[in-house]
């Protein structure tokens, strides 16, 4: 009997639809299972309803600090998805994500592959530790 390959999850948000639909195309020919949202309020509802193991958000949407909430909603659901910033252009300092969220830019197409497996790669890693140390 045959079980189908379920391919690593990741949910897209942005509320820039061009922004949205290309990185969702890219991690989706990159063998990714992609899920998007266009909003924090549809990331929350989507976060709530099924698990993923990476959630790349924008930081500002309809709100300045809406990407920093939805990845701290991100980082307290039960399954700890790896989580990062995604932006489409460089910023200034004064709009640097904080230190412990990775920063995508999805300029460069393997660049991004490679940091989006690397991130689903850490957090694979993170969970067996737990894992191992709950039992």
């Amino acid at each position: 009997m045959r079980t189908a390959v379920e391919m690593p999850r990741v949910l897209v948000v942005d509320d820039d639809m061009t922004s949205r639909l290309t990185l969702q195309t890219l991690l989706k020919a990159g063998g990714y299972s992609v899920d998007a949202a266009a909003s924090g309020a549809e990331a929350v509802e989507k976060m709530d309803e099924r698990e993923y193991e990476l959630v790349l958000s924008d930081v500002g949407m309809e709100s300045p600090d809406a990407g920093y909430r939805v990845l701290a909603h991100a980082r307290m659901m039960f399954y700890k998805p790896a989580t990062a910033f995604i932006t489409t252009h460089r910023t200034g300092s004064e709009g640097e994500p904080p230190s412990r969220s990775a920063l995508v830019e999805p300029e460069d197409v393997p660049e991004l592959l490679a940091r989006v497996a690397d991130l689903i790669g850490r957090r694979a890693s993170r969970r067996i530790v737990r894992r191992s140390k709950s039992q």
